[in-house]
């Protein structure tokens, strides 16, 4: 789907948990979770959505919170006033199962420090005061945090939503110093699949009607005339 660009707008509700088949861990829990079906803490890694949606070429990805309304919402409108396919994540809680996974950057005290609203064209700033962005280490090809006031405003990456690296960059990264990246993190424009199928099938029956019009061309043979025809080839 996201290859292709179809025109639909995919909502994918992230609570790190199996929640409606009573908690058991999912593709996105956190390594070592304890559920019924994982009692001794889960394995794996946990699946990152947007790496995979942004690999395989979608054209729009975003993440939004659901106790987030305003965001939410401006998200929502984005996606689907996009062309192609969009692919917003959202994280909801599951006050049952996995109560407080998003804690740690949802939370009114600390979301200021721990969210980072990402604007195409606009610097990644963040904190109470905005007095913390994020820098592009061109060494370590990695994003870090500093202080406005000690690398100035010129330092701050400014967000290119179009820019598939830095998105691919942002949404990978495991630093836990880093804040979260919510918003728009790419958007790309490009025609969408029912669009170039569409186009395809009229160039198509262009070029039929330009055979046929073509009086020059000896008549359509039928397939029983090819099998009557005099020339025979033997192959040994």
């Amino acid at each position: 789907l996201l290859r292709r660009n179809v025109d639909i707008n995919v909502l994918l509700f992230n609570n790190q948990i199996y929640g409606l088949t009573k908690g058991q861990y999912s593709p996105t829990s956190e390594q070592g979770k304890r559920t019924k079906s994982t009692p001794l803490g889960s394995l794996e890694e946990p699946f990152n959505p947007l790496s995979l949606a942004l690999a395989a070429g979608a054209s729009f990805v975003a993440r939004s919170v659901d106790i987030e309304a305003a965001h939410l919402q401006a998200t929502l409108r984005a996606a689907a006033a996009h062309r192609g396919t969009s692919l917003i994540e959202i994280y909801q809680n599951c006050n049952i199962f996995n109560d407080g996974a998003f804690a740690s950057f949802t939370d009114r005290k600390v979301k200021a420090e721990r969210q980072v609203h990402l604007v195409d064209g606009q610097p990644a700033l963040f904190g109470a005061q905005k007095e913390l962005g994020l820098v592009f280490d061109a060494t370590s090809m990695q994003f870090r945090v500093a202080r406005v006031d000690e690398v100035g405003l010129e330092a701050i990456y400014v967000h290119q939503a179009a820019h598939r690296f830095a998105s691919q960059l942002l949404v990978d990264q495991r630093d836990a110093t880093l804040p979260v990246p919510l918003g728009v993190i790419h958007q790309q424009e490009r025609a969408t699949y029912e669009v170039e199928m569409k186009a395809q099938l009229e160039r198509a029956q262009r070029d039929r009607a330009n055979i046929d019009d073509q009086a020059s061309l000896p008549p359509r043979a039928s397939v029983q005339s090819l099998l009557d025809g005099g020339d025979t080839w033997v192959v040994n």
